[in-house]
């Protein structure tokens, strides 16, 4: 799968992770295409988002969901509802 979504995620496994180390991205509601040349693991603070990959699948995700997304994807972000993450490349 190129996009994995964990729901209702331990803080014990965040805070394995580091997440609160990782830097803060922040966006208003918008549509934008996008290509993941790494990896990317985020922790969405706030907000409400749905990705559709190439192929018309798509993944909805929001406040307090871990996702994963695979390198070589592309891509596009619907911003539903303005977006707060924690973000790690690579």
């Amino acid at each position: 799968m190129k996009i994995s979504v964990e729901k209702t995620v331990d803080q014990n496994r965040l805070d394995e992770l580091g997440v609160s180390d990782w830097p803060v991205w922040e966006k208003e509601v918008s549509k934008f295409p996008w290509f993941y040349d790494a990896k990317e693991v985020c922790y969405i603070l706030e907000g409400e988002v749905e990705v559709v990959e190439e192929d018309g699948s798509s993944v909805q995700f929001g406040a307090g969901d871990l996702v994963t997304f695979s390198q070589g994807l592309s891509c596009t972000w619907n911003i539903k509802k303005p977006v707060r993450k924690h973000y790690r490349f690579g």
